[in-house]
């Protein structure tokens, strides 16, 4: 043994032969024919003076000195990929970002020409989906996330005591002074908060303006979607009980309208996520910054309100 490292090319070749027991899909990952492949494993065995593979008529199997070297050899070429990405990372000026899909509609897009324009040398992406992302396998660098509490092994920093309240536009607001007004109105549902528990809805809504047990609070339109029922609302048709992160813009432009300021505290909030360390990146840190002071006027909203917990 002379301690030389063989060819990258053929440890490459054979660490993909290994994963996969087979030369052809090795060779169709790597984009390269199965001949070629399979020449770079000799090249290899050559260099180590041992076979690595027992070729059998339609398989391959691992010798045992192809066992020994396969887990150090897939090792080495993960931490290599790490390395390759941290690199792309310092010179990479975009940032990915994941949050729901009505968060990212509602609250996050339409503010996203202010973090623009103040932060021209970063470019935001979004990815508008309800699935926890993995930080490294799907690409994300930062989350926003609604939830009751905070990941392992991730920088976890709460954004948003939600809570919801009835909003409606400004015209079927003005009809409104009582709870007995809103149990007489036509009300929308919005199922997304349905998981939470207690539950989220009209029914603890009536119950905590002392009205109890109100048959009309079950009835009217549900949505899956909480922004829809947030639109619906706007629009005229009825009373939504919004939650206040996605409300809160259409309250300020004044398309929406609180009648009764009692709300629902929620036991969840919405919270940002990144990779613990990954807080102190520069792109990053900008971005947290950034939503810490956005976010203050959802807080400043919550104390204009009569805010119950939910009751069990």
């Amino acid at each position: 043994m002379h301690g030389r490292l063989p060819p990258l090319t053929a440890l490459r070749a054979f660490e993909a032969a290994a994963r996969h027991l087979s030369f052809a899909k090795a060779a169709e990952e790597l984009h390269v024919t199965p001949a070629a492949l399979s020449y770079q494993i000799r090249v290899l065995e050559e260099h180590l003076d041992v076979a690595l593979f027992n070729r059998l008529n339609r398989a391959v199997t691992l010798t045992d000195a192809g066992k020994a070297l396969a887990p150090r050899a897939a090792e080495a070429f993960a931490t290599l990929a790490e390395g390759v990405r941290a690199v792309e990372r310092l010179t990479d000026t975009s940032l990915t970002v994941t949050a729901g899909p009505a968060f990212t509609a509602k609250w996050l897009a339409p503010r996203f020409f202010r973090f623009a324009s103040a932060h021209p040398d970063i470019e935001l992406r979004f990815v508008a989906s309800l699935r926890i992302m993995d930080f490294d396998r799907d690409g994300v660098d930062a989350a926003i996330r609604f939830g009751m509490g905070a990941g392992a092994s991730e920088y976890s920093e709460v954004l948003i005591d939600e809570f919801v309240v009835p909003v409606a536009d400004p015209d079927l607001a003005a009809t409104i002074q009582t709870a007995e007004d809103v149990a007489r109105s036509p009300l929308f549902h919005d199922d997304s908060v349905a998981h939470i528990m207690p539950e989220v809805g009209w029914p603890a809504w009536f119950r905590a303006a002392g009205l109890g047990e109100r048959a009309e609070a079950r009835r009217g339109p549900r949505f899956s979607n909480a922004d829809h029922a947030i639109d619906g609302a706007a629009e005229g048709g009825g009373i939504a009980l919004a939650r206040g992160s996605l409300a809160e813009r259409d309250l300020a432009q004044g398309r929406l309208v609180i009648p009764i300021p009692l709300g629902l505290s929620l036991p969840g909030r919405f919270r940002f996520a990144c990779k613990t360390g990954a807080e102190t990146d520069p792109r990053i840190a900008t971005f947290l910054a950034w939503l810490r002071e956005e976010t203050r006027s959802i807080a400043r909203l919550a104390e204009t309100l009569e805010l119950h917990p939910l009751a069990l």
